[in-house]
């Protein structure tokens, strides 16, 4: 599941940074995030459609780069593209999956869990 997600997010984070003038105009004209400058939405959403999946990857800070990409999901749901709901369903319950079991066992998350919690007596 977490390459599945991350896979998609940051393919998108490259079509983004392909075209930099194209991804202010899309926040510009088409997103229109509200409460937020354009150009400062292009840097947020670029930035976590790039770093997130990365670090859901590795599965390092899993719950923290997943539910980063679910409130990114949320804010395309509500004020972008409220049509693609079908879409988002599939997104939210995979993203959602892991904020709530984190990594699995393989990990880095799990690792560094191992490596430095205390043995059980």
């Amino acid at each position: 599941m977490r390459v599945a997600v991350g896979t998609a997010v940051f393919r998108s984070g490259l079509v983004k940074i392909q075209s930099w003038d194209s991804t202010i105009g899309l926040f510009r004209d088409e997103y229109k995030v509200p409460l937020l400058p354009p150009e400062l939405a292009a840097y947020m959403a670029t930035a976590c459609e790039l770093i997130a999946p990365v670090l859901l990857l590795f599965g390092f800070g899993t719950r923290f780069a997943a539910a980063a990409m679910f409130a990114q999901t949320l804010v395309i749901q509500f004020f972008v593209y409220s049509e693609s709901w079908p879409d988002h369903i599939l997104w939210f319950s995979i993203l959602g999956y892991l904020i709530a079991r984190g990594a699995g066992w393989l990990s880095l998350d799990a690792w560094i869990a191992k490596k430095f919690t205390p043995p059980s007596p």
